[in-house]
């Protein structure tokens, strides 16, 4: 990579002064910094493509060696046949174990039953101001303030 050390950066610093002129110095410098930005990105860019290629290379060779593991362990212990459940347990009902249909039970209303009905609650009117007292208050002309004394200062106090 290009290493740049004080002494050889000065050298360089100086011959772009002279060469370009403390006019376009900054104009350049600017071009300049626009230019290694956009490497910078390139680069990095480039970097993170090989990195991503480099991480699914690794990620299929881990896939490999898994596949071949679980096949390992396969081998060395088969999977066990599990009998066949019997076709009729004692636990379980048969076909002659059917439910019994029922008749549906009455239901009676509560008149009927001589139950007292729920009672119902009743919601209180909410308070609001009395419309005479509030047409009053828009009609009546507001009282002018008088203006605040100013507090006197400490100065004047004191004396």
């Amino acid at each position: 990579m290009l290493d740049f050390n004080a002494p050889e950066f000065l050298v360089v610093a100086i011959v772009a002064l002279v060469v370009i002129g403390p006019k376009d110095l900054p104009k350049a410098m600017h071009f300049l910094g626009k230019w290694v930005g956009k490497a910078r990105g390139v680069a990095r860019q480039f970097r993170s493509g090989f990195d991503n290629m480099v991480r699914e290379a690794e990620l299929a060779e881990m896939e490999k060696q898994w596949a071949a593991e679980n096949a390992r362990i396969m081998a060395e212990h088969p999977p066990v046949q599990l009998p066949a459940p019997e076709a009729q347990s004692d636990h379980m009902a048969t076909s002659e174990d059917a439910p019994v249909m029922v008749e549906q039970p009455t239901i009676l209303p509560e008149a009927e039953i001589g139950v007292a009905p729920a009672p119902v609650a009743v919601e209180k009117p909410k308070r609001t101001r009395a419309p005479k007292a509030a047409a009053a208050a828009a009609e009546a002309p507001a009282k002018p303030r008088r203006p605040r004394k100013k507090a006197e200062s400490s100065t004047e106090a004191a004396e």
